[in-house]
């Protein structure tokens, strides 16, 4: 039996159905991504994804309602090559945690989106490199062969939003 890596999804609750088609990276691109490539960014664990919308929201978005869904992904359809790549092309930590994405990243990610040897992809947090999260292939064959789990409620506390 193979294990499995589990990741998770923080989303808005508007866009809890559509939350795994890569739209929304699709057209607006992302740390590993370009517009027009269909990705979906999950993290590897609870807090990590709270962190990674956290970074994003202000006071004034303390009225959005978000879920949050598991993601199992077996663990041989994990392509962990960004290790090498980082050494290769000269992908630096100050690239990955920059505050907007890098062209190399970007690069990186949408070759691998249209090689797509595996349906997910391993990658550091912009947030804590020594973190992972994850780009999944929403185009890939194999990305039907993850399990997502069922959007549950989640808020913030509202410490988190007070500056």
């Amino acid at each position: 039996m193979s294990s499995l890596v589990s990741a998770w999804r923080l989303t808005s609750a508007r866009w809890a159905e559509t939350a795994f088609d890569g739209e929304g990276a699709r057209l607006n691109g992302g740390r590993w991504n370009r517009p027009g490539h269909p990705a979906v960014y999950v993290a590897g664990s609870r807090a990590l994804a709270a962190l990674e919308v956290l970074v994003h929201l202000d006071q004034w978005s303390s009225g959005i309602e978000f879920v949050r869904f598991e993601v199992s992904i077996p663990d041989q359809l994990v392509d962990r090559s960004w290790k090498v790549e980082w050494h290769n092309q000269r992908i630096l930590h100050r690239d990955i945690t920059a505050p907007n994405p890098q062209p190399c990243t970007q690069d990186f990610g949408d070759r691998w989106l249209r090689r797509s040897p595996m349906p997910a992809l391993e990658v550091p947090s912009a947030m804590i490199p020594e973190e992972s999260n994850y780009l999944l292939n929403p185009c890939h064959p194999g990305f039907k062969t993850l399990r997502i789990g069922t959007p549950e409620p989640f808020a913030f506390d509202r410490r988190l939003l007070e500056h």
